[in-house]
């Protein structure tokens, strides 16, 4: 059973088991294989044996926040497109992502529907810039 994020390893990261559970769920359900954790320390871990395809990751979690496991990853030589998800509806905590570097925001609860479009959005344009193509056509956030 294919799915449009068939072949991607995606890394879910929330302190919520049902948000968790969720976003999980649908990510499987188009193909991906997923790794979870529930803080940002096991985040940290995770992506340190082995760099995702693409990560989802909560702001506010505990033993480390996900600005700062964002920072990780972005200093990872292949870093992958990562979508912060979160419950605080303040416009500070979106603009400091974004110049962290996080691909897409999203407030929660998580329109589901519209976090797989963004997701599979995000992998191809990075599998687009793994093969050379300097098109910008997926770069809008």
């Amino acid at each position: 059973m294919g799915g449009r994020l068939e072949g991607v390893h995606a890394l879910v990261v929330d302190d919520d088991p049902d948000i968790l559970a969720g976003i999980e769920i649908a990510l499987r359900t188009e193909g991906a294989t997923t790794e979870t954790a529930r803080d940002g320390a096991a985040a940290i871990r995770a992506v340190s044996q082995r760099t995702p395809d693409l990560v989802v990751l909560d702001v506010m979690l505990p033993a480390a926040s996900g600005f700062v496991v964002l920072e990780k990853i972005r200093a990872l030589p292949d870093a992958p497109p990562v979508i912060m998800v979160t419950a605080n509806q303040g416009r500070r905590h979106a603009t400091y992502a974004e110049g962290l570097g996080a691909s897409a925001y999203f407030y929660k609860p998580v329109p589901l529907a519209r976090l797989l479009e963004r997701a599979v959005e995000l992998v191809n344009a990075d599998e687009q810039e793994d093969d050379g193509d300097d098109s910008e056509s997926d770069r809008s956030g």
